[in-house]
């Protein structure tokens, strides 16, 4: 990548406290909750009951159209409800923690091949970590990407280090890669922002490539790296994957076994004071603020104040907690004045430099905000569209103001093309 490259995109400040001293944390909570994705759906069916006890890391839910993905159990726990919606959509499954309940051990088949990696991630609940390109769903059992990118490096506001979460398990880091090679026949790109990454993997001169990111934001986010590297198409997509979930999937195959906690950054300026926690997938994110939070309504997010959303748990892939202040509501105006005042036609994309930026300098922005915001998804996709998630526009949203109005815009055209694509 260009020194010029590397320099583009912006830096948003955010208000929040300093980290607490002495380091890391370890933080797992009573309770912990699975859910469904942000966008989309997931149907499945319960392989325990309420009230049973299962132990860390053993299988409690699959894919109704696809049984051999499962969902796993956050910690040793007693199941304390599963809530489903119509068709057995997911809603939540929540859990209490139980202390001495054991970890759940996969079977490890003697000689690593692509359908035994396939069958222990899907089994051992790995596969939801994985994001497909175009249109950010989990990637079908038998899906093979044209391209895998592994994410050591994130620019988010308030994100934690990816690199740092990776300090002591550089080894099986290093065999989740040789794992994911099994996967595609084309490269595993694995992006970082330091100098030299040691890869500590034999197949680094074969299909693994490292590709350097630049300091600000969205230098560090997946879709950004996607389309300047190896663009995502409909009928070739490509997928993308935390370094320390890559990391995860070297201690399974080691050990059988599913690693309990994950690198998070709690954040944000409603809080006492910012804290770095080693918890579990799923957890509660009240548990994890609690006796931090300073007084008065405020908002607890999964994810960073750009990209996140309200929430009671943790989010599959997320490695960020923000708590901000809740603002006075507003009182909105009468439908009549909004009738006259408003309008159907999208409001004009003016370009300037830091629009430009927004896009991490590899994308036509004002031409890509236009498509996106008039519905045509045509052009859209010509330009880049379909490498892109709802978090690779939100710094474009918070340049313009928009308030999620490009976010929703992208979603809509994903989900118009998958239509599409599917009939």
């Amino acid at each position: 990548m260009s020194s010029s490259a590397l320099r583009a995109g912006l830096s948003p400040r955010f208000a929040t406290p300093p980290a607490a001293s002495g380091g890391v944390l370890e933080m797992i909570t009573e309770e912990a909750g699975l859910t469904g994705p942000a966008h989309g759906e997931l149907r499945v069916t319960p392989l325990v009951e309420e009230g049973a006890q299962v132990a860390h890391g053993a299988p409690v839910a699959c894919l109704r159209h696809a049984p051999e993905i499962c969902l796993t159990a956050p910690m040793a726990a007693t199941v304390g409800a599963i809530r489903l919606g119509p068709g057995r959509r997911m809603g939540e499954i929540v859990f209490f923690r139980e202390s001495g309940g054991g970890r759940h051990e996969h079977a490890l088949d003697g000689a690593l091949s692509e359908a035994s990696l396939r069958r222990l991630m899907q089994g051992a609940g790995l596969w939801p970590l994985l994001q497909r390109r175009p249109f950010g769903n989990m990637p079908a059992p038998g899906e093979r990407p044209a391209a895998i990118f592994v994410m050591g490096s994130d620019t988010r506001p308030f994100a934690p280090d990816p690199e740092v979460a990776l300090n002591g398990s550089e080894r099986v880091f290093g065999e989740g890669l040789d794992a994911l090679c099994h996967l595609t026949d084309g490269p595993v790109i694995v992006c970082h922002s330091r100098a030299e990454l040691p890869l500590g993997t034999k197949r680094a001169h074969e299909q693994v490539k490292t590709l350097r990111c630049g300091p600000r934001h969205p230098q560090g986010l997946a879709g950004m790296r996607i389309h300047s590297a190896f663009p995502a198409e409909l009928d070739a997509p490509v997928w993308d994957i935390h370094a320390e979930d890559v990391a995860a999937i070297g201690a399974l195959l080691e050990t059988g076994l599913v690693p309990e906690t994950r690198l998070i950054h709690v954040a944000g300026s409603a809080l006492r004071e910012s804290r770095f926690v080693r918890t579990q997938p799923g957890a509660d994110l009240r548990g994890l603020t609690y006796g931090e939070v300073l007084p008065g309504p405020h908002m607890l997010m999964t994810g960073s104040p750009l990209d996140g959303r309200e929430a009671h748990w943790l989010g599959t892939r997320d490695r960020q907690v923000t708590v901000m202040p809740r603002g006075p509501r507003r009182r909105g105006r009468h439908w009549f004045i909004e009738a006259l005042t408003g309008s159907a036609m999208p409001r004009p994309i003016i370009p300037t430099s830091a629009l430009t930026h927004a896009f991490g300098g590899g994308l036509p922005a004002a031409p890509l905000a236009r498509a996106l915001a008039a519905g045509d998804d045509e052009t859209a996709m010509k330009l880049g569209a379909l490498s892109l998630l709802e978090e690779d526009v939100a710094l474009a949203d918070y340049v313009l103001g928009g308030h999620g109005t490009l976010a929703g815009a992208l979603r809509r055209m994903l989900d118009r093309t998958e239509t599409e694509f599917a009939a």
